[in-house]
């Protein structure tokens, strides 16, 4: 069912874009950019009021922040597309018994922050935010958390922040949005003026917003955990980042998916954190 109203939803703005690329474009861009999922459940809520709640502003956007007070140094982690704080519980429960200062944020349009519309480089302006309260020594980035994570150090390169952690990170945003339009089937007046859309919106081209580019311009110790038959992000973009990054490690599981939320990967970061 899901697959026949994907389908649908393409043919009809393939239909539309023969009468106004612009309108049609400009609605695939909104549909990728809103998220379907995300929402908190009732147990993440539960956990969720273990920490200090918290809300930053930006612009006309509330930023959701959660944190778990500890006297060593702070750890900032970044979820991923349709998902939220709560799914860090299992590395927060670990990360708790080393009494690090835990720090979390939901994205733009998920679990309790504002706006109703998401994008990397939003996000990476939450992050931003988020980082100058807290002074973050290490960050952790889930999938395009990742990615967001990388956009806001490139830009503002906090001398705070000494490690960063990319879990199922994508590399590039274009192959990102290749993907969106390939499932969609959307034709080429749609793909194209997407491009446009993109550039008009956000300054360049959809091929400017790359983690690995971008991850040339730091020189942190950066960790990086990629699942070999990830099913969402191609384990090809995690060898490109790593490839990038000055000070690097790449880390490949098998069979742990696209979440990487298992007690081997916490293992693996709480390594890197203390060392």
């Amino acid at each position: 069912m899901q697959t026949l109203l994907v389908k649908f939803v393409g043919k009809s703005l393939n239909s539309i874009s023969y009468f106004s690329k612009t309108y049609a474009a400009n609605k695939a861009l909104t549909l990728f950019s809103k998220p379907r999922k995300g929402q908190i459940t009732k147990i993440q809520s539960t956990f969720l009021e273990t920490a200090v709640n918290g809300t930053i502003e930006f612009q006309s956007f509330q930023i959701r922040t959660y944190n778990w007070d500890g006297s060593g140094q702070t750890i900032l982690l970044v979820h991923g597309w349709e998902s939220n704080s709560g799914r860090w519980k299992p590395l927060i429960n670990h990360l708790k018994k080393f009494n690090y200062n835990i720090v979390a944020l939901d994205a733009p349009a998920h679990g309790n922050s504002g706006s109703k519309y998401f994008n990397a480089i939003l996000y990476s302006e939450f992050i931003n935010k988020v980082a100058i309260k807290y002074q973050p020594t290490c960050i952790i980035g889930h999938s395009v958390g990742g990615m967001a994570s990388v956009f806001f150090q490139n830009k503002y390169q906090l001398t705070c922040i000494k490690k960063i952690v990319l879990l199922g990170s994508p590399s590039d945003f274009k192959d990102v949005l290749k993907r969106y339009t390939d499932l969609l089937g959307y034709n080429h007046r749609i793909s194209h003026h997407l491009n446009t859309i993109i550039k008009e919106r956000f300054g360049d081209e959809p091929e400017v917003f790359s983690t690995a580019k971008y991850a040339e311009t730091l020189s942190i110790q950066s960790l990086i955990i990629h699942d070999k038959d990830d099913p969402v992000i191609p384990y090809s973009d995690a060898i490109k980042i790593n490839t990038n990054f000055k000070n690097s490690k790449l880390i490949t599981t098998k069979g742990l998916g696209h979440s990487l939320n298992h007690k081997k990967v916490t293992l693996h970061i709480s390594e890197f954190i203390e060392n």
